[in-house]
């Protein structure tokens, strides 16, 4: 049952993130903290700095394990409808870096997701590394769909997924973010995926 497995994967992701965290935060204690004196001159005290160096070292894992367990959420329902569905490489034919670039989940040998949880980037690159790809996908005879569940709230970031959406169309492919994301899961495979994390969330009761 596919609530199951991503309950489990939750359960297994959930364990992995506090058990790097506290390795993380174990090894700090040891760390060397001289660079508190320019938190002091900024204004930070000692206690404030340390907290928030806990805090950013904290939150890098989370931002990586958030993000990988959505997808992998996400890909498993696809998986749970369409069993033929697969990651897949495809050679650049365009440019020589990178070689291959990878389609997240390939759904009845046409559609070719690309699964992101969010993009937060602001960086000019990575609109000429995602036409790239999306031209290496279109070439390969596939349809390219990207399936973003959250969209950035900063106006820089915000442009450039404005500017992605539009060589998704360009590539005769689909955009689908924020609550048109969750939705296109759910017409797609059939399965609820936001209403079952929203369960998962509920019962961990963190919301305080």
């Amino acid at each position: 049952m596919i609530e199951q497995e991503i309950r489990r994967l939750a359960a297994s992701y959930a364990d992995t993130l506090k058990a790097r965290v506290d390795q993380r935060v174990e090894e700090m204690n040891a760390d060397d903290n001289s660079h508190y004196m320019i938190y002091q001159v900024l204004g930070i005290t000692d206690e404030e700095g340390r907290l928030i160096d806990i805090y950013q070292n904290k939150g890098r894992f989370l931002y990586k394990y958030a993000g990988s367990f959505l997808e992998e959420a996400a890909k498993a329902c696809f998986l749970a409808k369409y069993p033929d569905s697969r990651s897949v490489k495809i050679p650049n034919t365009i440019g020589r870096r990178p070689k291959t670039f990878e389609i997240d989940c390939l759904v009845g040998g046409r559609d070719a997701l690309e699964i992101k949880w969010r993009d937060a980037t602001t960086d000019g690159d990575h609109v000429t590394k995602e036409h790239t790809r999306l031209q290496n996908v279109k070439n390969a005879g596939y349809k390219p769909i990207r399936v973003m569940f959250y969209y950035p709230n900063r106006t820089q970031a915000q442009r450039i997924q404005k500017t992605l959406e539009t060589l998704y169309a360009g590539a005769n492919g689909e955009y689908y973010y924020g609550d048109k994301a969750w939705r296109y899961v759910e017409q797609y495979t059939d399965i609820n995926l936001k209403g079952i994390l929203e369960t998962i969330a509920a019962e961990r009761d963190c919301g305080g």
